[in-house]
């Protein structure tokens, strides 16, 4: 255990791994292990001289990845003359979206690309080029999400509708029995009905599932209204200037099924899955037995996570754990961090799931919604 005389002169300014939100359930008091591994943390970062946010390769990740939605996008639009230079642009474009929101997004709206607010709003609404509310989704996924993670009635994530079941305390219907076959699919056509009736609705109606939220008011709602327009804009008014509207329609669907299917995979693997628990309030209460860290812990699973080209492409979602315990640190960060996050666990006998790979997440996602579909 590190000695608090070496901590002293530590800078005590950290945001990251905080008291938990106000919230209608209420988790167990921290523990020694959340105050020994964020002193850990903050000494790697005092001893190693780094900054947690502002960080030299974010920047350039920003500049790759937008020139190349720009890049690919024109190409789609005024360059691309068959069906199948269609087709694989659109491809690429469906995967340069998904990493402009696994990176940039992410990171902006998470408050870890920079120390400067206005830089991370401006990296947030980058939400919005993809057909997405930067607004709606900082209350879906950085406070319901983050806050009650694979908690049924407080995490959003888990909500898919009537098409599935994801934990055991959800209603089964006899055709989730194939669940592990066709859900695979609708992941792709959730990111229509995501960019063109989910934001809407959670608007007019001011609920996300069961949560209530505020709606977008002042600078939020002209940031909601301008980037819905920007959007419809560019992924049907100037295409319509120069093909039908079935050519349209067809490589909009494509391209938005490749974003839907790419961003819903990588996020069902870190919690959708076997070894990640599904912990309830305890019968009667509004009480969660595991303190925050340790429920956040415990309810994620790592992937590949000596694979750099998937971290690099995923914005370090395969280092879940981290993200969800660190937030608001860069994810160029979670390589670095993750030893220390892994050693602190197996010190206090908290669970550090992970997999080795991209492809035995996937078995253990399949394996899950099998299980989950089989039940009753």
């Amino acid at each position: 255990m590190i000695q608090k005389q070496k901590l002293r002169d530590v800078p005590n300014d950290r945001k990251h791994l905080t008291a938990e939100p106000s919230r209608k359930l209420k988790f167990a008091k921290s523990n020694q292990f959340q105050l020994e591994l964020r002193q850990r943390i903050d000494l790697f970062f005092y001893q190693n001289g780094f900054t947690e946010r502002d960080c030299p390769q974010m920047y350039l990740k920003t500049f790759v990845l937008l020139l190349a939605f720009f890049s690919l996008y024109s190409s789609l639009v005024f360059l691309a003359h068959t069906w199948w230079q269609s087709l694989i642009i659109s491809i690429l474009l469906g995967l340069v979206m998904a990493g402009i929101g696994f990176n940039i997004q992410h990171d902006g709206n998470h408050q870890a690309y920079s120390s400067r607010p206005w830089v991370n709003k401006l990296a947030g609404i980058s939400l919005e080029l993809i057909g997405g509310s930067s607004h709606n989704w900082h209350w879906k996924h950085v406070i319901f999400h983050h806050t009650y993670v694979n908690i049924l009635g407080h995490d959003n994530d888990l909500e898919i509708g009537i098409f599935g079941r994801l934990t055991p305390e959800q209603p089964h219907l006899s055709f989730h029995r194939w669940q592990h076959y066709y859900l695979w699919l609708l992941y792709g056509i959730m990111a229509i009905k995501w960019q063109l009736y989910d934001d809407f609705q959670s608007v007019l109606s001011g609920k996300m599932g069961e949560n209530k939220y505020p709606r977008p008011k002042g600078w939020d709602l002209v940031i909601f209204v301008v980037g819905k327009a920007l959007f419809l804009t560019l992924a049907f008014i100037i295409p319509l200037l120069f093909h039908s509207i079935w050519t349209v329609l067809a490589f909009y669907t494509v391209t938005t099924f490749v974003l839907g299917i790419v961003l819903s995979i990588v996020f069902q693997l870190a919690h959708a899955v076997e070894e990640a628990a599904f912990p309830l309030p305890l019968e009667g209460t509004k009480d969660i037995v595991q303190p925050w860290v340790v429920h956040q812990t415990e309810t994620t699973v790592n992937f590949s996570r000596n694979n750099p080209l998937i971290t690099w492409f995923l914005g370090g979602l395969n280092f879940q754990v981290e993200h969800h315990l660190f937030p608001q640190i860069c994810h160029i960060h979670y390589p670095a961090i993750s030893g220390i996050v892994e050693e602190t666990c197996q010190e206090y006998g908290v669970n550090y799931l992970v997999h080795n790979s991209f492809w035995a997440g996937m078995v253990s996602h399949y394996r899950w919604l099998r299980k989950m579909g089989s039940s009753t």
